[in-house]
């Protein structure tokens, strides 16, 4: 049985549809349907790409193109290559990308999508559970730079999502619990029923076998928030920083670690320095904090940073965020389970003192 959760733009609106790619290949092949079609996949996914040309192409000549699994390969050079192939296979104005994988995969179609013949259309075809709740849904594409993470990019929202939580059996345990952060996050900064909900059903969140009953509904509840915001604030100019909760700290750890703590972890601890900072400010009350740090333990995520990661270097790495306004580190704190906002006026010594209180 199919879900359906609508991101009702007033220009760029689509569906995210929830179930077996079996039951979603006709809407796709309607909207393929005499198009060129570019499937995109990395090393990991790349394996089930002759399984998915028999959804992508059945109603149009296509192509195929694998990159290098991982974040190094989120880069200007490889969206680059993503066009050249797309040339090669002469794929014109009309053509329809399809990104078939994790974060990295969307991300790159998506830019690359942006910008090849100034615009193509593309569809999100998400195969991990971080993909799922969150990166696939929105339009955010990009590449990361030297200097910082998804520095160059584009909004451009996709045509189609097609989400099969069956991929989920498929995903290491540690990317599966990495995503849980970012699960967790949609509780902590909109939806205080859903966080309980987390809460109650935290056991399940790590079983070695996944529950498609309780992942069903925790996807589409991510979905159905993100989409909300996405609605409301379409290219971050309001109320859609909030998802950024715990991202300013993280995409400085995950730098910072060279990759080695990933993204879901390095955004739990990005989480819990957030959470330390909003009760040393008197954002939120140290209940809540407990309560949010406990469930991040209960789904297999660190809350402490690493001792080995100054708080002076954190803070040069965050400097270059794009989030910065006239220099100005710009941070996500909770107002309490359910409840969140952008603070922009914090002195950095504010912010050292909390990555200093959460080094392990």
């Amino acid at each position: 049985m199919l879900d359906t959760v609508s991101v009702a733009l007033p220009e760029n609106g689509y569906d995210i549809l929830i179930g077996p790619l079996s039951e979603t290949a006709a809407r796709f092949r309607r909207l393929a349907a005499g198009r060129r079609v570019l499937a995109v996949a990395d090393t990991h996914t790349g394996s089930i790409l002759p399984e998915g040309t028999a959804l992508f192409f059945t109603s149009g000549a296509g192509g195929e193109f694998v990159f290098p699994a991982g974040e190094a390969s989120k880069t200007f050079a490889t969206a680059a290559a993503i066009c050249a192939a797309a040339a090669r296979q002469k794929c014109d104005r009309r053509s329809l990308f399809v990104a078939l994988g994790g974060g990295v995969v969307g991300d790159l179609t998506g830019f690359a999508a942006a910008i090849y013949m100034r615009g193509v259309d593309f569809v999100q075809v998400p195969t991990s559970l971080l993909a799922m709740v969150d990166s696939s849904v929105g339009g955010k594409t990009g590449v990361d730079l030297p200097e910082g993470k998804n520095l160059a990019g584009a909004f451009h929202q996709p045509r189609l999502v097609l989400i099969d939580p069956a991929f989920l059996r498929t995903l290491p345990m540690r990317e599966r619990i990495g995503a849980l952060a970012e699960v967790i996050k949609y509780g902590v900064i909109l939806d205080g029923a859903f966080f309980s909900f987390l809460e109650q059903h935290a056991a399940g969140l790590t079983a070695e076998v996944t529950d498609p009953a309780l992942f069903g509904r925790i996807i589409r509840r991510c979905c159905e928030l993100k989409a909300a915001i996405v609605v409301e604030d379409e290219q971050e100019h309001g109320r859609r920083a909030l998802l950024n909760y715990g991202h300013t700290f993280g995409h400085a750890v995950e730098l910072l670690s060279n990759f080695s703590l990933s993204h879901g972890e390095s955004v739990a601890i990005g989480m819990a320095i957030a959470g330390r900072l909003a009760v040393t400010t008197g954002f939120w009350s140290r209940e809540d904090e407990l309560r949010q740090n406990a469930l991040l333990r209960a789904a297999g995520l660190p809350v402490r940073l690493p001792r080995k990661y100054n708080a002076a270097a954190l803070l040069e790495i965050m400097r270059h965020d794009k989030k910065c306004r006239d220099g100005r580190v710009v941070v996500v704190l909770p107002c309490g389970i359910g409840r969140a906002q952008v603070v922009a006026d914090l002195e950095p010594v504010r912010l050292m003192e909390a990555m200093e209180q959460c080094h392990d």
